[in-house]
């Protein structure tokens, strides 16, 4: 067993996640690919943006950064350009990553520069008092959708791998073995690596849609969890709320620093800009 306790700050603690949350869950599965990977830790770098989910590199003790709303990916890029050595996770929420961060999320994907990122999808902005979110489902509650959200949610998933990621995987809390398996094969990758984690928000998603708590949420991933044979062995009139999980894409693709370091090199040597 790892000793989690040597990459957090325990100084930080306890922690301002709501009971329930599912936040912490995926947090010790990041932890555990790190050390399952055995990642150098003073030369890894976690960076998060602004949200519930953005919270948690105050309580890893790595290099961390904690930047602005949708942005996280935009910082990550930066260190990974200039100290393409380093090992590089993003911490991001789904109102994080796919509203406000959608456009940094898409080319980051498309670059396939080498950073690892982790979408604690808890289906709401948590942090914000319960807004609907580009991954809020349709007809669900929440406090600006309060008759029903109309919007059909993205499938990130989908939206990473057709904009280039290499690695694309989703799990859920319930299913943390899986998780922490493919953040860490995630971290092991050349390229974009995107793992969905789907989080229970019990506070703001699950009392206003009357799932229950931490632990009823996570049952219900249990029970409508799906490999992705199994998923496409229903009738689509009959998937209703079942998702899919497990490793989703994999490809070999060019890596962007890599791929930069190139061009630097060919002009050091006197090589044609062209």
């Amino acid at each position: 067993m790892p000793d989690i306790w040597k990459y957090i700050r325990k100084e930080n603690l306890p922690h301002i996640w709501c009971a329930g949350c599912g936040h912490g869950i995926v947090m010790g599965a990041v932890i555990r690919a790190i050390d399952r990977a055995g990642l150098d830790q003073d030369k890894t770098v976690v960076v998060s943006g602004i949200g519930c989910s953005s919270r948690a590199p105050g309580y890893l003790d790595f290099n961390t950064l904690h930047t602005t709303h949708g942005r996280a990916l935009a910082f990550a890029t930066g260190i990974k350009l200039a100290r393409p050595e380093l090992n590089v996770v993003v911490i991001t929420g789904d109102g994080d990553l796919a509203a406000i961060g959608g456009n940094h999320f898409i080319h980051a994907c498309r670059r396939n520069i080498g950073i690892t990122t982790v979408c604690f999808n808890n289906s709401i902005y948590g942090m914000t008092s319960g807004q609907y979110s580009p991954m809020t489902p349709k007809q669900k509650l929440a406090s600006t959708a309060p008759y029903g959200n109309i919007d059909r949610a993205f499938d990130l998933c989908e939206l990473a791998k057709a904009s280039g990621a290499t690695y694309v995987a989703r799990s859920t809390t319930y299913h943390t073995t899986m998780l922490i398996n493919q953040v860490t094969k995630g971290l092991k990758r050349q390229g974009f690596s995107f793992i969905e984690a789907l989080s229970q928000c019990p506070t703001y998603y699950g009392r206003r849609n009357r799932l229950g708590a931490g632990a009823a949420m996570m049952e219900w991933y249990r029970d409508n969890a799906l490999t992705a044979q199994a998923y496409t062995k229903i009738a689509p009139e009959e998937r209703g709320e079942k998702f899919v999980i497990g490793d989703l894409y994999a490809a070999d693709e060019p890596e962007y620093t890599q791929e930069y370091q190139k061009i630097i090199d060919r002009l050091a040597g006197g090589g044609a800009a062209g």
